[in-house]
């Protein structure tokens, strides 16, 4: 077991966050570096599945998180023109009542962040960090030629663009997807969509809205809703040109329901252009250098994996740096015990992505006709079911984690209206 290391952690978002929490508990000095001025969240909603809520339980975050959030018990999508149903996965076809969360960013990075503060661990901000020296220790290269350490351990918790990854053992940069998506945080109205449920409606393949209650940012706020609208990012301009009423209008064309939400849009400010790309490192580290999250890898938000997958990777590093006795053996057991888990779901998004987000026209109608029909069949629910909820490649074993007890946690816990 290795304690008293020196450890730097690039990336104050949920998986440097949830990093720096477990090790520093665990004894070690840690000391965080954020690129931005202020620490903050990026985005609008995402669902917490089974893993990572397992993850924020083991760090006893789990009752704060659950109190922002909305249980998702069901995600459907159905064809905007014909309303045949083309998509419905269940968390109950698993046992153990499982369900997701669905949660604001803010409202996950505010339970990870003052559990940080609470800890004492040190942030620095503004700090932009170009690379790493790697000898006996390790050395950060600041943008501006500033030198910081050095330091037993450096994990790349940067996401997506992130620049120490290069140094990682076998490194790769994401390839663009060629869909993104309009995404705006808004109040919820919750007629015409269930409380409980991410709600999607699709054009084929090109054309993807959906609508998630994501409950309250701050316990004192008012509940709230996750809107996307899929495009391609190269097309926004063009979308924008066109004009906000033009926009709302086909929108409204596809899903009428949607106006409660599109009247709260007044500019094209209220929405974030998200980009998504794909990439997996083979081995997610170097010499003295761990790397996790979106910096490891990155994918479209189809299985809605992304901040799951981070939560694991600082749960498996500080598992694998508890369970070893020095470093190199702590970074090889912290790769072995994340490959399979990643590469499984890695996979299956990059295959699902072409059946909701391109431009193929046989992709949809698989989609519609054979895929929802044969979705019905046992045992495809629960293939489902587990694949949404992160379990379809057990990820708890080889990090030494527990999954929660859902039969303990209430069922009306996290809905949007706050019952």
């Amino acid at each position: 077991m290795q304690s008293g290391l020196d450890i730097a952690i690039a990336g104050a978002g949920p998986a440097g966050l949830a990093a720096a929490l477990f090790l520093r508990r665990a004894g070690n000095r840690v000391t965080l570096f954020e690129r931005f001025d202020k620490p903050s969240p990026v985005g609008s909603g995402l669902i917490l599945q089974p893993t990572g809520l397992s993850v924020l339980g083991e760090l006893g975050l789990l009752g704060r998180i659950l109190a922002l959030g909305s249980r998702i018990d069901r995600l459907y999508g159905a064809d905007a023109a014909t309303g045949r149903t083309v998509l419905d996965v269940r968390y109950d076809a698993l046992r153990g009542g499982h369900f997701g969360l669905a949660v604001h960013r803010a409202a996950l990075f505010s339970v990870l962040h003052e559990a940080v503060l609470r800890e004492g661990i040190a942030i620095e901000t503004g700090v932009e960090l170009d690379g790493l020296e790697a000898g006996e220790r390790t050395t950060l290269l600041c943008h501006e030629g500033r030198r910081l350490g050095p330091f037993d351990l450096v994990v790349d918790a940067s996401g997506a663009r992130s620049k120490l990854r290069r140094h990682a053992i076998r490194p790769c940069e994401p390839v663009p997807l060629a869909y993104g998506a309009f995404w705006a945080s808004l109040d919820w109205r919750g007629e015409g969509f269930h409380a409980h449920a991410l709600t999607q409606r699709y054009d084929r393949a090109s054309v993807m809205i959906g609508v998630l209650p994501i409950g309250r940012p701050a316990p004192q706020a008012s509940p709230m809703a996750a809107f996307f609208w899929s495009l391609k990012p190269d097309d926004a301009e063009s979308v924008r040109a066109a004009g906000l009423d033009a926009w709302k209008a086909r929108v409204a064309g596809l899903w009428p329901d949607c106006r409660a939400y599109l009247d709260q849009i007044r500019s094209f400010d209220q929405l974030t252009l998200a980009r998504y790309g794909h990439h997996t490192l083979a081995v997610p580290a170097g010499r003295r250098l761990a790397v996790i999250g979106d910096a490891a890898h990155s994918t479209s938000p189809q299985l809605g994996q992304g901040a799951n997958m981070a939560l694991l990777d600082a749960a498996a590093l500080a598992h694998a740096l508890a369970t070893t006795a020095d470093i190199e053996a702590a970074l090889a057991r912290y790769v072995r015990s994340r490959r399979l888990h990643v590469r499984a779901f890695q996979a299956l998004s990059h295959a699902f992505t072409p059946f909701y987000q391109s431009d193929s026209m046989v992709l949809p109608f698989i989609r519609d006709r054979l895929v929802a029909t044969a979705a019905k069949i046992f045992p495809a629910p629960q293939v489902l079911a587990a694949m949404v909820a992160g379990t379809v490649v057990d990820p708890f074993g080889p990090i030494g984690l527990t999954e929660a007890d859902w039969r303990s946690i209430p069922s009306c816990v996290g809905g949007p209206s706050g019952q």
